[in-house]
């Protein structure tokens, strides 16, 4: 096994609270309408990232209970000072022992913007990106298994199956082969590395999209457990929500749609208030690229009912 990489980029020692949380949020008109904060409300955001969504609640005067994996995300959002805001460090699949060790058992609403946010993306070091070299991490809460070491320790059936599956490539066995046939000559240590051999191996590749997207993006779903966090964190919100709470979930890719959608269909007390995933206006996703593959679904906590009159 190839060594995990510590943290790759050290905090700025002088941040600018503004600067280090300049995060344009999804879907952002939608969100606030969907949750409704006023004062005296108290939401999760279960993906605090760059806290983006978090500004629009707490500027309406809510509570916000921030959850993020990422130490450097929670940093950013520690140094920005934002009153209103309790920052929580883990995963959001465990929000339900994150709140109760906060003192909160009810919540009116939760925020899950689902996948890797910008900051990590931006971030070259962090190993998210094929298009800047960098260590092969992918590693959103810097600890465990890397990137590099699924490339370089899986069995090829193994990476093609998680390739296919996480990626939805259909490529996934040739590069897989590819994969395992460059590692044996040397380890696969760097994003570039990685790209490389996936474009070596992509039939008939010139231009477009390139073809390591769907395969980062199965690596890094399967690093970082992001499926298998999406079950658990729905079923930790619809635990956490008052009656007449709301849920709001952005996904971005089908893989996580299709969770979401089945599992707002099959709770037995939440209600789905959005029949068709709502997407952003044109007009959003020509000034956000990340905007165009947002899908948002929110659902409701059924009212506890009255009681009979005796």
């Amino acid at each position: 096994m190839t060594a995990n990489q510590g943290p790759v980029s050290p905090f700025p020692e002088t941040p600018d609270s503004e600067a280090s949380l300049s995060h344009v949020p999804v879907l952002a008109a939608e969100i606030v309408e969907a949750l409704a904060p006023a004062p005296g409300k108290v939401f999760v955001d279960g993906t605090l990232g760059g806290a983006g969504h978090t500004r629009l609640l707490l500027e309406r005067g809510a509570t916000v209970y921030g959850i993020d994996q990422d130490p450097y995300a929670l940093e950013r959002a520690r140094q920005a000072g934002l009153p209103g805001l309790h920052v929580l460090q883990g995963n959001y699949r465990d929000m339900a022992g994150l709140l109760a060790s906060a003192g909160v058992t009810q919540v009116d609403g939760i925020l899950l913007d689902i996948g890797v946010s910008s900051f990590q993306l931006d971030d070259a070091g962090r190993g998210f990106s094929y298009h800047t070299e960098a260590p092969l991490d992918m590693r959103m809460s810097q600890s465990g298994e890397s990137a590099a070491d699924v490339v370089n320790d899986l069995d090829e059936t193994e990476l093609a199956a998680l390739i296919y599956e996480y990626g939805e490539e259909r490529h996934s066995r040739r590069i897989a082969r590819f994969i395992v046939q460059a590692r044996d000559k040397a380890p696969i240590e760097t994003t570039v590395q990685l790209a490389e051999i996936i474009k070596r191996a992509y039939p008939g590749f010139s231009k477009g999209i390139h073809p390591a997207r769907r395969t980062f993006q199965a690596l890094r779903i399967y690093v970082n457990d992001e499926l298998g966090a999406l079950r658990d964190g729905l079923t930790a919100a619809q635990s956490l929500l008052a009656p007449g709470g709301r849920l709001a979930v952005i996904s971005f890719h089908s893989l996580e749609d299709r969770i979401v959608k089945r599992f707002l269909l099959g709770s037995d007390v939440l209600t789905p208030l959005t029949k068709r995933p709502i997407v952003a206006a044109e007009s959003e996703q020509a000034d956000n690229p990340r905007a165009r593959s947002a899908k948002l679904r929110v659902a409701e906590r059924a009212a506890v009912p009255a009681p009979e009159a005796s």
